[in-house]
């Protein structure tokens, strides 16, 4: 399994905004919502089966302290992010991103 996962550019974009507007909110909580999304994805590369299917062949694995989701699958033995999904959002709008 590749250590570094791959993300579509708008996962990127969306844990850029979600930082972004967490820093707006208190600064230096932007920089603790990036250190979850980064210790969560260590979670998903070290066991990436073990999380729940929300669409095959793509698992969700919820943030700690924050309402967002990592959305991935695994791809030639590399975990690809297509989404950073706050839980308020429309359910399966990253469906495309598959």
């Amino acid at each position: 399994m590749n250590r570094e996962p791959g993300f579509h550019p708008e996962a990127r974009e969306e844990m850029r905004e979600a930082a972004d507007f967490y820093d707006l909110e208190r600064p230096g909580l932007g920089t603790e919502f990036l250190d979850v999304v980064e210790r969560t994805m260590h979670r998903v590369i070290e066991h990436p089966e073990s999380y729940p299917i929300a669409l095959e062949p793509v698992r969700k694995c919820v943030l700690s302290r924050f309402p967002y989701s990592v959305i991935y699958s695994v791809r030639d033995g590399e975990v690809y992010v297509s989404a950073v999904a706050h839980h308020s959002r429309r359910p399966f709008y990253w469906r495309d991103r598959i």
